[in-house]
């Protein structure tokens, strides 16, 4: 077998064929199934979403109500969840958490029938259904109180404000924490769902593919940024001071965090749209310093880091609109994981239709023949 060339972090090799979705990185395209990102962000819903990306269509209005029906009866915990969750430390984040109680879920559902359409429909709808719930609940048990029942009477992205602020959110605020859930269900083989893909190939339980991509998702260079967002634009305190906070990092060669993408060398679509989210939110309940910040360094690093490609990310903005919305910043990743979800659990059900375990080689760089050194030698 011939060794092919060394690229680190696999930068632009093909590792799967797949048509759940597809980007161009040059014109800033992103398309779900064929379909782009903006038409869905405007006219579809997360859950019409999910079953588009895991079943390849999208639903007629019996099968969405039917889909829409059982993420509902299933968003509750079973109560050994709950008191798990209980012994949890308060210090926490919030990732850890969501990674050990997604793992657990498959206590409850041991049964791999990963051949079986009826077993793959059910472990979807309680992945879907139950990570809202486990991320809510642990926000405010690690406060001392109690969680907050799902309601049924709500949608998939009221319940789950509802369920973490404990009360009904405004309509416009669900409207767009809907939109956030379209931009973020899934963006080809990043990171996560590449580490979702190499542990559905060992034909283990989807539980354990979902809890291996939220660990995967946690870093900080990849759905951790947003977090690191609202920052570093508190470390920069005023409009005056983004230039030269810029030049200070760049003169460090330090990254500008939100800014760049491995793929994307225009802006991120899913970064115009959240920009345009975080403006109705704004004129609606209230002005906020990050956002003229925001726009500022955008401004700036346009003016420096243009010409090489380097614009707004997804993760620039979505921590603006998430802190508008009432969740807190170690929330942002979690949410995140929440609508991505169903990318996963896309590109599990995928793999399975042509399995083969990933088994990828490597360049030797080490020595050959090495003698053994006895110990009172060393």
């Amino acid at each position: 077998m011939t060794v092919c060339e060394f690229r680190a972090g696999l930068e632009g090799v093909p590792v799967t064929q797949s048509s759940i979705s597809f980007v161009d990185g040059q014109h800033g395209i992103l398309e779900y199934r064929g379909i782009p990102i903006y038409e869905l962000a405007e006219k579809s819903t997360f859950l019409e979403t999910a079953y588009l990306l895991i079943w390849k269509e999208l639903p007629t209005k019996e099968e969405l109500e039917a889909f829409e029906n059982e993420i509902q009866y299933h968003r509750r915990l079973k109560y050994h969840i709950r008191d798990m969750m209980k012994c949890f430390p308060e210090s926490g984040h919030p990732m850890d958490a969501l990674q050990a109680c997604a793992a657990a879920l498959g206590l409850f559902y041991s049964r791999r029938a990963l051949d079986d359409p009826a077993y793959i429909r059910a472990a979807v709808v309680r992945l879907l259904a139950k990570i809202p719930t486990m991320v809510a609940a642990f926000q405010l048990m690690r406060k001392g109180n109690d969680p907050v029942q799902p309601r049924d009477d709500l949608s998939y992205a009221a319940n789950f404000l509802y369920m973490l602020n404990e009360k009904e959110p405004d309509p416009l605020a669900a409207k767009i924490f809907e939109v956030c859930l379209v931009l973020h269900a899934e963006h080809t083989i990043n990171a996560s769902t590449f580490s979702a893909m190499v542990t559905a190939s060992t034909l283990t339980d989807p539980y354990a593919v979902i809890a291996s991509a939220v660990g995967t998702l946690a870093g900080p260079l990849h759905g951790g940024a947003s977090e690191e967002v609202i920052e570093m634009l508190d470390a920069i305190g005023s409009v005056e001071n983004v230039r030269p906070y810029l030049d200070d990092r760049l003169q460090r060669k330090e990254r500008i965090m939100g800014f760049g993408h491995r793929v994307y060398k225009v802006k991120d679509p899913r970064a115009i749209i959240l920009q345009g989210l975080a403006e109705q939110l704004f004129e609606k309940f209230g002005h906020d310093k990050y956002y003229d910040i925001a726009t500022e360094l955008e401004r700036a690093v346009e003016e420096k880091l243009g010409g090489k490609g380097i614009y707004p990310n997804v993760d620039f903005y979505s921590g603006l609109v998430y802190l508008k919305l009432g969740i807190p910043t170690d929330l942002f990743t979690p949410v995140f994981a929440i609508s991505r979800v169903a990318g996963w659990l896309a590109h599990w059900k995928e793999q399975l239709n042509e399995n083969r375990i990933f088994r990828p080689t490597q360049i030797y760089t080490g020595l050959h023949s090495a003698p053994y050194v006895a110990i009172g030698d060393r």
